[in-house]
């Protein structure tokens, strides 16, 4: 039967028990439970660690019964006294002490647990977010969002310092268009009508800076309703600011503060000031990505003026019809990546568009090329040099229209680092991603539409071909990246209602459409608003680069999977029939 806490109460947390002669009260779960005979050892945890409990001859017979009754993660409160280990475990932060126990008390026993609850798993994903409540009690995991918290509380304190006021902004608002789905919530009150759930609080953050409040942030939770993946959620949070009378270079050098403030309170390391920029354009032509891990080299490299007139129609048709052809060069890769690797690569990029994989393997005194029929001796020594290919290494070519080109190899430089396991665990680099262009065209409908949203400032030289060149339009935004991960995204927003209007027409909206979805906003400006911007960090990015976690799901408490399923409270569910006829709401199979 459980026992009550009654009048003892707990002093210290399991891994605080750190000296000889602390008179203690420690609180935990049971993990482990060893019994030598007359002697036996109980591994008790908590938030803080865990600690030793040892039992012998000296124990009283009741007392060490009661521990014996014991099995793993049955939650136990125990006075004790701490004394010398005579076997020391040093990779253990209490292993030089255990307790020996004066009292004990059952708090809650518990059934076998679906896997053994311990620092390394076997247990496979889904069989843990079923039992996630259990999968946390792992220490790595509480780790994680401890980690997580202190990035949130660094974060508070960096802003309230820099004259930051902390705002709360609707979970329920008017939907509107910014790049995602939104999640829908139907009005009782209101019937056939919606509210949405913010994919971020961009609108209503103006709006601040409209209403004088100069600079604002939140920790804000934000909705997309979006095709997940490792590095993404359905809901997630951002570190959400903005900033009046300001431009790119004072946004900028308030997140370099904070990212440096982050690191050293976080990690204990420091970061280097001023962090590097560089152009959307540069990135794509150098990595094959807005979104760079520049930890490691392997860059791409554009050959078309030497194969644009060769006899290899791949390459060749790809240039003239206005594309292009590059390649990534793996120094010394030769024997990782032998031809069946090379086909699982060509497998890859066609799996993310690409019609195929040219490639150089050179591991005896010639080359093997799958295209060498098609060049001279001379002609493919004079690409080998030029890309700087020696014997060992692999030349992997794409070719292609550059929308295709650029980020396959980008994905395809990823790839092939993993698997020659050279990117450095132990670097942290950010990158200022800059000048991303304005439009993006859809590859559906060919309609230009805002790569951000429709509120960002375009850089002022590029004002006049809005809407007669949208390619050439770049805007005042710019991503924070690192290692690979985009942290966050930001920009100058649109002040003059003038140019927020032409704006919204280059993106083909009617000005019927324009009242009906920012109305309220357009409005707004008429009455005079300050210039400002402002980003909103990723803080679930931010904790898993930062913790070195693979996936979001190791730095959120009760994550969602690729269905947007929650595997654990098999949400979402149906809900009663009742329940919907309130709200008009028919369900269609």
């Amino acid at each position: 039967m459980e026992e009550m806490m009654g009048t003892l109460r707990r002093t210290h947390g399991c891994g605080e028990v750190t000296g000889p002669g602390m008179q203690v009260v420690v609180g935990g779960f049971v993990q482990r439970v060893r019994k030598l005979g007359n002697l036996m050892f109980i591994t008790l945890r908590d938030r803080s660690g865990v600690v030793q409990l040892a039992f012998g001859d000296d124990t009283d017979r009741e007392l060490f019964e009661k521990a014996a009754s014991c099995h793993s993660e049955y939650v136990l409160l125990v006075k004790g006294t701490a004394v010398q280990r005579e076997s020391i475990n040093p990779d253990m932060p209490t292993g030089r002490i255990e307790i020996k126990p004066e009292e004990l008390r059952i708090l809650a026993k518990a059934e076998t647990t679906p896997f053994v609850i311990g620092d390394e798993v076997n247990a496979n994903e889904d069989l843990r977010l079923k039992y996630r409540y259990l999968d946390l009690r792992r220490a790595p995991l509480q780790q994680n969002l401890i980690l997580r918290h202190k990035i949130a509380k660094c974060a508070r304190e960096y802003f309230y310092a820099h004259d930051f006021i902390e705002i709360e902004t609707p979970m329920m608002m008017r939907s509107t268009p910014e790049g995602a789905r939104d999640y829908l919530i139907p009005s009782r009150v209101h019937p056939g009508e919606f509210y949405a759930l913010p994919q971020s609080p961009q609108i209503y953050k103006q709006l601040l800076m409209v209403a004088g409040m100069e600079r604002y942030f939140q920790i804000a939770r934000c909705f997309r309703d979006e095709d997940l993946r490792a590095d993404r959620q359905p809901e997630f949070t951002q570190i959400d600011f903005e900033m009046s009378f300001v431009d790119v270079d004072d946004i900028l050098e308030l997140i370099e503060g904070f990212v440096q403030t982050v690191v050293k309170e976080i990690l204990g390391r420091d970061v280097a000031l001023p962090l590097p920029r560089m152009p959307y354009a540069e990135a794509m032509q150098r990595f094959g990505s807005d979104k760079p891990d520049t930890r490691f080299g392997m860059e791409l490299q554009d050959v078309s003026a030497l194969v644009k007139d060769s006899g290899f129609g791949v390459f060749s048709g790809a240039v003239q019809s206005g594309g292009s052809v590059r390649c990534i060069v793996a120094k010394q890769a030769a024997k990782t990546l032998s031809r069946k690797e090379i086909d699982k690569l060509t497998e890859f990029v066609r799996g993310i568009g690409a019609k195929g994989l040219a490639y150089v393997r050179w591991t005896e005194e010639k080359p093997s090329c799958s295209f060498g029929k098609f060049f001279t001796e001379e002609a493919l020594a004079e690409l080998l040099q030029a890309v700087g290919c020696t014997q060992g290494d692999v030349a992997l070519f794409v070719a292609d229209k550059n929308a295709v080109t650029l980020p396959t190899l980008g994905a395809l430089r990823l790839e092939v680092a993993r698997k020659l396991d050279i990117i450095p665990k132990d670097k942290l680099n950010f990158l200022y991603v800059t000048q991303m262009p304005f439009f993006e065209k859809d590859e559906e409908t060919g309609a230009w539409v805002a790569m951000h949203h429709p509120f960002t400032m375009p850089e002022e030289s590029c004002i006049p071909y809005l809407e007669s060149d949208p390619a050439r339009v770049t805007a005042k935004s710019f991503d924070l990246v690192l290692n690979g991960v985009e942290l966050s995204s930001g920009s100058m927003r649109i002040t003059d209602p003038a140019l927020q209007e032409q704006m919204f027409r280059a993106l083909g909206m009617s000005e019927a459409e324009i009242e009906e979805k920012f109305g309220f906003l357009v409005e707004a400006y008429r009455y005079g608003a300050p210039p400002h911007g402002g980003m909103g960090i990723g803080l679930d990015r931010l904790a898993m680069v930062l913790s070195g976690a693979e996936s979001l799901r190791d730095v959120v408490a009760f994550p969602k999977v690729k269905d947007a399923s929650e595997v654990m409270s098999q949400c979402p569910s149906p809900v009663e029939k009742e329940s919907l006829d309130v709200l008009g709401i028919a369900v269609k199979a």
